[in-house]
């Protein structure tokens, strides 16, 4: 798994499954033991898997999932499709889903954690999704069914999501690709783009994400937390909180998921002795420990 999560950290998957198409798909979830787990990766960008690896079946979607569809405002895509190109192709249209240019990975893994960035999250634009079962069912999902809330929704795990409509706001084409330039050149700026990270480590406890405005407060963001706590720049192992953006954990070669997951535990102890707060992973963690 270490081939497929950004971290380049993770044992092997038991199984590694590569859908043909929504009906290849549904046949294979039918088919298969309900005992056995069903994990969904998408680009592996918000993903830390443990050295013991994954038991059970990991699902990876291919191309035939990665397609975008314009019909006036709305925009039905698949969920292997990356966010970053879904919002360039939309502001080509007048379409604006500018907040998805710097969130990584695919459409699929932002409906499912409800991605967010400069105070929009994708709850604001969803309108329905398609997802497999895990028993093989094909079912579509409203607004209502997925149970939004930061950072998360209560769409089934094992169920994978295969595609989403989203309804755009309307903009003009050359003010939405500045808007992104200019959102671009801020996030490398200010965050370890060029190094291996897995995004956000930690929710912000205030229960959302920065607007990027000049009057956002920092107090209880997780960065400033970890900042506070003397964190940046700390290291266990090869893992180590990036010294540009705290909230940030850098592989700087080698680096094991023990590494991370003890670095991060570290920093969740210690705000939670000096602030009494209890940082939140947003890092998606799975596998099993190595024995």
């Amino acid at each position: 798994m270490s081939e497929l999560t950004w971290l380049r950290v993770g044992g092997p998957a038991e199984w590694l499954f590569h859908p043909e198409d929504e009906a290849d798909l549904s046949e294979f979830l039918s088919a298969l033991d309900q005992e056995i787990p069903v994990f969904v990766v998408g680009a592996g960008t918000n993903l830390i898997v443990r050295d013991g690896g994954i038991a059970g079946v990991v699902v990876r979607l291919g191309k035939s999932f990665d397609k975008v569809e314009f019909d006036g405002c709305r925009a039905e895509i698949g969920a292997a499709s990356r966010g970053a190109r879904v919002a360039v192709e939309a502001a080509k249209k007048g379409l604006d889903l500018t907040f998805l240019r710097t969130i990584p990975g695919t459409l699929g893994g932002a409906v499912r954690m409800n991605a967010g960035c400069y105070g929009t999250y994708l709850a604001d634009v969803f309108e329905e999704a398609t997802i497999v079962t895990r028993s093989g069912d094909i079912v579509r999902l409203e607004k209502d069914d997925a149970g939004f809330a930061y950072r998360s929704s209560s769409i089934p795990g094992g169920s994978v999501i295969v595609r989403a409509v989203l309804k755009c706001p309307r903009g003009q084409s050359e003010d939405l690709l500045r808007k992104m330039s200019d959102q671009l050149e801020k996030r490398n700026a200010t965050q370890p783009t060029k190094a291996g990270t897995a995004g956000s480590t930690f929710r912000n406890p205030s229960g959302f994400s920065s607007t990027g405005s000049p009057g956002d407060t920092h107090e209880m963001t997780a960065w400033k937390l970890i900042d506070d706590g003397g964190f940046r720049g700390a290291r266990v192992g090869n893992a180590q909180v990036s010294s540009l953006h705290p909230n940030f954990l850098i592989n700087l070669g080698g680096a094991t998921a023990t590494d991370f997951e003890a670095l991060g535990e570290k920093i969740r102890l210690k705000v939670l002795e000096e602030r009494g707060i209890s940082l939140k992973w947003e890092i998606v963690r799975v596998g099993e420990f190595c024995s």
